[in-house]
């Protein structure tokens, strides 16, 4: 029995995790929330992986608030950047493989082709450096990791964009919704099953950076449109640009992924993002 410490464990992809963890007979998971273990803590993690022995850390706790990093700098380099350099520490210790989830925040979004791994990264907000120097130094101390950069995560936990666009669209007659920011959603399942559902393929392939949203594209008004033709939800919705609705934390224009890497190297087929909604929508009242 392999052992699997999976961090942000009340979060939507952990939650998703938790899902499907009882379909894998020879893994043990063992999920952990930040109020049971503040994962820069590094004597909590020793005894941590000291007690459990883990094959595998998935982490999937994040510092999420893009707007609110911007004036908490040093909460968001701590969490997604300065303690994964420890964490990577500990799992080579313990010979555990690293399954470190990103962002496509590390991105600056002039490109206006697909990113692939291997481009440049560029990122326009405190969230999006901070992403940004976790992998770094993940690739600067562990042995043994695979970073999976993702994007517009979404799942029938937690909150998210189609829980919000739900609730307002049936408050609402109307709502005003972003258009020039282009992108992919994901849903936590999938990404979920993608991690879980490989695990000896990315030890096979450590060391490796990867790409994972669901195919197509869409922008912020496709998404919320898509979400109230597939409710029925008689909301209007009406396309602005993102300067019309200024954030603190400037957003990556273009952030589509390109998944070939992924598809060729680990086998992974993945689902078109309206597909996958579809199935989210199903689950959600």
């Amino acid at each position: 029995m392999q052992h699997i410490i999976v961090t942000g464990g009340n979060g939507q992809l952990g939650s998703e995790i938790k899902e499907l963890a009882p379909q894998l007979k020879d893994y043990s998971f063992h999920f952990f929330d930040f109020q049971e273990w503040d994962i820069t803590d590094e004597s909590k993690s020793l005894e941590l992986f000291e007690k459990i022995k883990p094959s595998f850390l998935i982490n999937c706790a994040a510092y999420t608030a893009v707007d609110k990093a911007e004036t908490d700098v040093d909460n968001a380099n701590k969490i997604n950047g300065d303690c994964i350099a420890m964490l990577s520490r500990v799992c080579n210790q313990y010979g555990a493989h690293f399954i470190h989830v990103s962002t496509d925040f590390i991105f600056d979004g002039k490109k206006s082709e697909p990113y692939i791994e291997s481009d440049s990264p560029h990122p326009i907000s405190i969230y999006g450096s901070s992403k940004l120097l976790g992998e770094k130094l993940l690739q600067e101390n562990s042995n043994s990791y695979t970073i999976l950069r993702t994007s517009w995560v979404y799942s029938q936990f937690g909150n998210n964009f189609v829980k919000t666009m739900m609730k307002y669209g049936r408050e609402r007659g109307a709502l005003s919704v972003v258009f020039d920011q282009i992108g992919t959603p994901t849903y936590a399942a999938d990404l979920a099953a993608a991690i879980v559902f490989h695990l000896n393929e990315w030890v096979a392939h450590k060391n490796n950076v990867y790409h994972f949203s669901n195919e197509g594209v869409a922008s912020w008004y496709d998404f919320a449109f898509e979400i109230f033709q597939q409710k029925n939800i008689p909301c209007k919705v009406t396309p602005i640009l993102a300067e019309a609705y200024p954030t603190p934390a400037a957003r990556p224009k273009y952030s589509v992924m390109n998944k070939g890497k992924i598809k060729e190297e680990i086998g992974i087929e993945i689902a078109h993002w309206k597909e996958s909604l579809h199935r989210c929508l199903q689950l959600l009242d």
